[in-house]
């Protein structure tokens, strides 16, 4: 009894997910169809955001990118798309600083993972969604993220210190002589003073001595 109750129970849910199926199939056919006439309608094609097309880096309105050149993002990247090359260079301020040289970038390669966006500590990546990205060569692919002139570095220079007045010079070089000459003669008249000392004890047991006989 058992049996014929469970076979009637499953036969009327398969014939329920038959009938939702066909409901949903139904809706879908009389719904009205759209076709995307592109690429005329290209200049009010809406893309989503969330769609992901090309790695770039994120430039402010002077051209100004974020990069260090840390290297975090071609660490993480798992097929190898992102190459840096650095370069050392001098700041006005006589420092130096590591910058970016190149930041190559192969979209041919790349899984869309997202994860040197992710990863980048300065927020200096982001996907666009241009997803017009057809060429005839694979070498097209290979892309110079950082294409833009680097603007100049904003440390200034350290202003220059003026030149001391020689007057005031001379006269500044004259005391320190002046001051070593009498710290010299100090120590001279010093060391006169302890040598006299010891000679008038050896002078006054001579004639001490002198008496006696």
């Amino acid at each position: 009894m058992s049996s014929i109750k469970e076979y009637f129970s499953e036969a009327g849910k398969g014939l329920k997910s038959l009938v939702d199926g066909m409901v949903v199939t139904g809706k879908e056919f009389v719904t009205p169809k759209i076709t995307e006439c592109y690429p005329e309608n290209r200049a009010t094609l809406n893309i989503a955001d969330r769609f992901r097309a090309e790695l770039t880096l994120k430039y402010d309105s002077e051209g100004h990118h974020k990069c260090i050149a840390c290297g975090i993002c071609q660490m993480n990247c798992p097929n190898g798309t992102i190459q840096l090359t650095t370069k050392m260079v001098d700041l006005p301020d006589g420092k130096k600083k590591r910058k970016l040289d190149k930041y190559m970038y192969d979209l041919g390669s790349c899984t869309f993972c997202m994860l040197c966006v992710t990863t980048c500590p300065q927020d200096a990546l982001e996907f666009t969604n241009d997803f017009e990205q057809a060429v005839f060569t694979r070498g097209s692919l290979i892309k110079q993220l950082n294409y833009r002139p680097e603007p100049a570095d904003d440390a200034a220079a350290p202003a220059p210190k003026p030149a001391m007045d020689p007057e005031k010079l001379a006269k500044i070089k004259a005391e320190a002589l002046a001051k070593a000459a009498k710290i010299k003669a100090e120590k001279e008249a010093a060391a006169k003073a302890a040598a006299a000392n010891q000679a008038t004890p050896a002078a006054d047991k001579t004639n001490g001595e002198t008496n006696d006989k």
